[in-house]
């Protein structure tokens, strides 16, 4: 599934898409952005209800496919310009963290 597909499946929207067409390939759930850096694959969509400007940096060393934002969480002006300057994709939920996990699962 790509970035782009996730995006448009029910229960998610896209914030901001660099590269919709990337391959979603796993899922990483996490809000200790030094925890998630050693953790999640590259490939995976990064699910948090962080917002801050580090998850840009984050997201972009672990290489996932796309940061999603559980729970309504937005970016604040700056994570977004920093996510857009460094291609990170950025996807919204309104659903809790573990019910975004299930349903990405079964979109994946």
């Amino acid at each position: 599934m790509t970035v782009s597909e996730l995006a448009s499946a029910g229960g998610f929207r896209a914030i901001a898409l660099s590269d919709p067409s990337r391959e979603v390939a796993g899922c990483y759930v996490g809000d200790l952005l030094s925890w998630v850096m050693g953790r999640a694959q590259a490939g995976n969509a990064w699910i948090t209800i962080m917002s801050n400007v580090n998850v840009a940096a984050v997201a972009s060393l672990a290489d996932v496919a796309c940061v999603i934002f559980a729970e309504g969480v937005q970016p604040d002006e700056q994570a977004l310009a920093a996510a857009q300057m460094r291609g990170v994709n950025l996807i919204a939920a309104d659903m809790p963290e573990y019910e975004a996990a299930v349903a990405l699962s079964g979109l994946i």
